[in-house]
């Protein structure tokens, strides 16, 4: 359900009645890392770790001189840079690349190194297979069993020249027709949306759900109250209350399927939307994920 000046609301329906009655609800998740110590800190870095089924967020407060290394990453993996003053060098393959701050680079798997040149909040995502950065997960005892209304993740396609690092700048001009600034890789979609000028008009709000994927909001600066709301089953024993989870910057809310939910900036702040895999409703949308030119969809 969206308001008309929505652009999702030009998204097409799912097909009626193809989505299973669900048996069990997983519940929300609110880490707000403002509220608990880094999982991890030295001189350098302060590390804090939460995840979804499919994905986890590794947060960091980095100065000057801080390593952010993956050996042996099983897939692709992104790093988001959300302050303009931040630089990093990213080593892929003996190959040096440089990421500005208010940029977003996918990293190939294998190994690479993530040197912090100017200081800044570094920001990766990646999937649940980096075994290591699950285990750190302030919420990791939470997925114990698997959500039952997620299908486990399976890859895109990789591009026709193979997984490469390629870095996007996040300075594109907002676009009425378009839902925030997309962009995606084979394992994650990171939807960078229109920063919040202030608090959201309550006549204009946007409840939905997804039938079998999660959504993680990283909110980066300010505040959001996240409005959730579970479907009601024949079997009540799995009913669970509705939720208004109030959540600063910065925190990562995960919103399982097929929760009714949507989020209400109470300050100018900005909120950044994760998936995995990455969403095939707005792929299917002319212009809305900037760079898939470089990332086939499945056939």
């Amino acid at each position: 359900m969206y308001d008309q000046t929505d652009p999702r609301a030009a998204l097409a329906a799912p097909p009626s009645g193809a989505a299973p009655v669900p048996t069990a609800f997983s519940p929300a998740h609110y880490e707000r890392f403002y509220e608990t110590p880094p999982v991890e800190q030295d001189a350098a870095a302060r590390h804090w770790y939460a995840r979804a089924q499919n994905f986890l967020v590794a947060y960091t407060e980095a100065e000057a001189g801080a390593l952010l290394s993956r050996d042996a990453q099983p897939d692709e993996y992104a790093v988001l840079l959300p302050d303009a003053g931040t630089e990093i060098a990213v080593e892929v393959s003996g190959t040096r690349h440089i990421l500005s701050g208010n940029g977003l680079a996918f990293i190939p798997p294998g190994n690479s190194r993530i040197e912090v040149l100017r200081p800044g909040r570094v920001v990766r995502i990646l999937t649940t297979r980096a075994e290591d950065l699950v285990a750190k997960c302030s919420n990791a005892a939470s997925y114990a069993a698997r959500d039952p209304n997620i299908p486990p993740l399976r890859p895109w396609p990789e591009p026709p020249g193979g997984l490469l690092f390629r870095a996007y700048s996040l300075d594109v001009p907002p676009d009425p027709k378009r839902f925030g600034r997309i962009w995606r890789c084979t394992t994650l979609m990171v939807n960078v949306l229109d920063p919040a000028d202030g608090p959201r008009d309550p006549r204009k709000m946007s409840p939905h759900h997804h039938d079998d994927f999660e959504q993680g909001s990283l909110v980066l600066d300010g505040a959001y109250t996240h409005h959730l709301r579970w479907p009601w089953t024949t079997d009540m024993t799995i009913w669970r209350p509705d939720e208004h989870e109030y959540c600063r910057g910065p925190s990562l809310t995960v919103i399982p399927p097929p929760s009714i939910h949507t989020s209400e900036a109470k300050e100018a702040g900005q909120m950044v939307d994760l998936f995995c895999p990455p969403r095939e409703d707005f792929s299917n949308k002319p212009g809305w994920v900037l760079n898939a030119a470089d990332y086939p969809m499945p056939s």
